[in-house]
């Protein structure tokens, strides 16, 4: 008798399974939150909305937010194994659908993930053809692709926060492609993130972050690096 086939046979140059939005998409957001968390989590609630909720199964969505959480490349062929791996290397992790959500995109996945005492909550939407949307972290608005040099950055919502940070990313001659900034409330904490062309030298990342008014830096490289 023939073995059942699985979606995870299909193996392509640029993603494991059928479709990039359930597979390549699904594993970028998982890899951006893991830079964000900063490494492989303990432990992982994951909740699926709308179509994801309906489909993470059948198209192998499960799969493959596991192999990215454990910082499996799209092409990596361990995803259609990536159940039985986290549970070898002892992720402990659980599954949630909410099929019906107004106010999220149709494919969308948040991660609360845990790593020793640090906590992060990430809300990330498959946008097709494996491009991706960090929409929130932390409950901010952040709204980048990964696809740049990435820079998150909470600071006290100060005047000039934005410009002086903006000049120290100048002199490193590195272009600026889209900055956003988000906040809790005027003079509370404010959340920048700045999708950069090129990278910055380590040197500066520390700078930045010895700021007595920066309470976190994280830098994020391309994802696919």
């Amino acid at each position: 008798m023939a073995n059942k086939s699985s979606v995870f046979d299909m193996i392509g140059p640029i993603m494991i399974g059928p479709s990039s939005s359930h597979t390549a998409g699904v594993v970028r957001i998982a890899r951006a939150a893991i830079r964000i968390l900063g490494g492989t989590p303990d432990e992982a609630n994951i909740t699926f909305y709308n179509s994801f909720a309906r489909t993470y199964e059948g198209h192998g969505s499960d799969r493959a937010i596991l192999g990215g959480l454990m910082d499996f490349k799209t092409d990596d062929p361990k995803i259609k194994n990536a159940l039985e791996i986290a549970a070898e290397t002892g992720l402990m992790y659980k599954f949630k659908s909410i099929g019906n959500s107004s106010i999220h995109h149709p494919n969308t996945i948040k991660l609360n993930l845990t790593k020793g005492d640090r906590q992060i909550e990430v809300v990330g939407e498959s946008l097709g053809g494996g491009v991706i949307n960090i929409a929130e972290v932390d409950g901010f608005t952040a709204n980048f692709s990964a696809q740049n040099h990435t820079l998150i950055i909470k600071a006290g919502d100060i005047s000039g926060a934005i410009a002086f940070i903006s000049g120290v990313i100048a002199q490193e001659k590195t272009n600026i492609a889209t900055m956003s900034v988000s906040r809790k409330g005027k003079n509370d904490v404010a959340c920048h993130v700045i999708e950069m062309d090129s990278g910055i030298r380590e040197i500066t990342a520390q700078y930045l972050k010895s700021l007595p008014w920066v309470s976190q830096l994280i830098y994020i490289p391309d994802i696919d690096l």
